[in-house]
């Protein structure tokens, strides 16, 4: 069983590829890449719009047949093993929607159910305290903002107590505040319960903040890993724009100054 298994890398990805288009797949999603997720480590994966990212995801998830490559979750094959170790893992994405007219006490339910929590009223009220939207529990989904929602995928994440958790863009559609708790409860979870987490993103920001490892993806290719501190080293030349409103000449003052080229 998985619960018992002894293991550092709990996900494991060989040559991962997705073509689409026919007959020999015109459009190269993801291309060839390997890497894996350490217990209790979070993996960044860093990339623009069409990367890959989310493609990487939803073959991850077996939502997404995979053209060749291998998965490996806690040592064992995905395509055999689906089902005992989808029990053991947990998704949340911006990207995904609930049904409309359900509460957001009907849509955890369900999903507990699913998951067969134990004390299922237990943790979906504290989840739903943690993510700071307690008070929305019998409002309907279709009511709430793209906040909330993003907020309510999270609690769905964490419901079964996963040792895995797939994060496709956590923080979009959050405001700062609560973007920032939500990375804290993140990190919270990683200390308190040994959680792996692989999550996507574009912010630099974020992933440097959160990850202790991140892997930076263009067009389907793995081009770089490493720790923040790491990548942040190998940056040898950088180009800031500013957009000055008013009194310009104190701003071009104040960079010659500095001795900032200007350009």
């Amino acid at each position: 069983m998985i619960e018992n298994a002894m293991y550092d890398k709990v996900l494991e990805v060989k040559n991962l590829t997705k073509k689409f288009g026919s007959p020999a797949g015109d459009f190269t999603a993801v291309d060839n890449i390997s890497f894996s997720l350490q217990e209790g480590e979070i993996l960044g994966l860093l990339g623009p719009n069409g990367a890959g990212k989310t493609t990487t995801i939803q073959m991850l998830l077996e939502v997404m047949t995979p053209t060749s490559g291998d998965i490996f979750y806690f040592g064992k094959p995905l395509r055999k093993y689906r089902e005992e170790i989808l029990k053991n893992i947990n998704f949340a994405s911006t990207y995904i929607s609930f049904p409309p007219f359900f509460s957001v006490h009907e849509i955890l339910n369900v999903f507990a159910a699913l998951y067969e929590v134990s004390k299922r009223k237990e943790k979906i009220t504290k989840l739903l305290k943690e993510f700071e939207i307690d008070h929305l529990v019998d409002r309907s989904y279709v009511d709430l903002s793209a906040g909330e929602k993003t907020r309510l995928t999270l609690v769905k994440a964490f419901l079964n107590y996963p040792k895995v958790i797939l994060l496709d863009e956590p923080t979009a559609s959050l405001d700062p505040e609560i973007a920032i708790s939500v990375r804290k409860f993140l990190k919270k979870q990683k200390k308190e319960y040994n959680v792996s987490i692989l999550l996507t993103s574009h912010n630099m920001a974020e992933v440097e903040e959160l990850c202790d490892r991140i892997l930076i993806i263009h067009h389907g290719k793995i081009i770089d890993e490493g720790t923040p501190e790491e990548l942040a080293r190998k940056i040898s030349d950088c180009e800031l724009s500013l957009t000055v409103v008013d009194d310009k000449d104190r701003a071009i003052k104040l960079l010659e100054e500095k001795i900032y080229p200007l350009t």
